[in-house]
């Protein structure tokens, strides 16, 4: 009995190993006549073979996500490839270029630029942010008298607009400033003052909180941040510059008292509001004067007009908060 089983497994074993002969040599003749590649399909339909599946994706990823040019935002590709493995004569060509060509034929090309905006009105196309604000810097340094209506606005488009260089923009865009004589019936400061003001440059970057509601005095652009410095001051900027047109309504920013109104060196024409908890706001650099000191104001109304005096260099508001006599950067509570 032992015997016979020793014969059948003698056998076995030789069948085994002639099988596993035959196998390496099939393998060997298919080897020296055919490749592994990968079929590419597209809505179930194949267009081609690539032996390198990782690559082709990669460059059909990189394609969706940066399309061929600069202001490419993306590239919107509704079927995206499917690869199946399969056996290709070592003859027979990949074809990358003509499935990534399709790939290309229906894709939608996203395109993103910036727009700049005159009364909500597209006026110029730039390529990106840095040229838009540049710009707008510069129509506001010419003073052009249309800052106010002037916006930016990103865009994303399937069809790029022709762009505009800098200086035609600025060219196209620029009005000559009309000279705004300011009549009102209200009373007008001249440079006599009246009240006390603290105007230490004693700064401080920390948000404390102010037990008092804040509204925007003026709307328009921040010409100058807090803490900034410049060749017109000599010290730390203690508030924030809000570059508009001259004889811009200025509101009271919260409900207080009067206790500056006049005249006050480089801040020019000033008003100061006392509010509760030891919080003052400040607003310098003014046409005209709406308030007395020790009239009592309240949050929203109109206490003087935007101008240029003192030192300045063009319209805008000077507004400051402080707070037991700190100044504090007012962009922590508006703008």
């Amino acid at each position: 009995m032992l015997k016979k089983v020793l014969i059948h497994t003698r056998r076995s074993i030789k069948l085994i190993i002639l099988i596993s002969i035959s196998l390496l040599i099939v393998i060997s003749f298919i080897a020296s006549f055919y490749k592994v590649s990968y079929s590419v399909s597209i809505d179930g339909e194949m267009v081609g073979y690539t032996d390198n599946k990782s690559k082709l994706q990669s460059q059909i990823n990189d394609y969706i996500e940066n399309g061929e040019s600069d202001n490419t935002a993306f590239v919107q590709v509704d079927s995206l490839p499917e690869y199946n493995i399969c056996l290709l004569k070592k003859d027979v060509d990949s074809d990358d270029n003509k499935i990534f060509d399709t790939i290309k034929s229906d894709g939608t090309t996203y395109y993103r630029y910036y727009a700049i905006l005159e009364n909500q009105e597209e006026k110029i196309y730039v390529p990106n942010f840095t040229e838009a604000e540049s710009i707008v810097n510069k129509l506001k340094e010419k003073k052009s008298s249309n800052m106010e209506n002037i916006t930016i606005a990103e865009k994303y488009e399937t069809e790029l607009k022709e762009m505009t260089s800098t200086d035609d923009a600025v060219s196209k865009l620029y009005v000559e400033p009309k000279k705004v004589v300011v009549a009102s019936n209200k009373k007008s400061s001249s440079k006599t003052s009246s009240g006390t003001v603290n105007t230490a440059t004693n700064i401080s970057s920390n948000k404390v909180s102010l037990g008092v509601s804040l509204i925007k005095p003026v709307s328009g652009i921040i010409s100058s941040r807090f803490g900034s410095r410049s060749s017109i001051r000599s010290s730390a900027h203690t508030g924030l510059d809000i570059a508009t047109s001259t004889g811009t309504p200025v509101k009271a920013a919260a409900a207080g008292t009067v206790t500056f109104s006049g005249w006050k060196g480089s801040y020019g024409k000033l008003i100061v509001i006392t509010h509760s908890n030891g919080v003052q706001t400040y607003y310098g650099h003014c046409n005209a004067l709406y308030a007395s000191t020790g009239e009592t104001i309240s949050q929203g109304q109109t206490i003087a007009a935007v101008g240029s005096t003192g030192n300045s260099t063009g319209p805008h508001l000077h507004f400051e908060i402080r707070v037991n006599g700190v100044a504090y950067n007012p962009q922590n509570y508006l703008y």
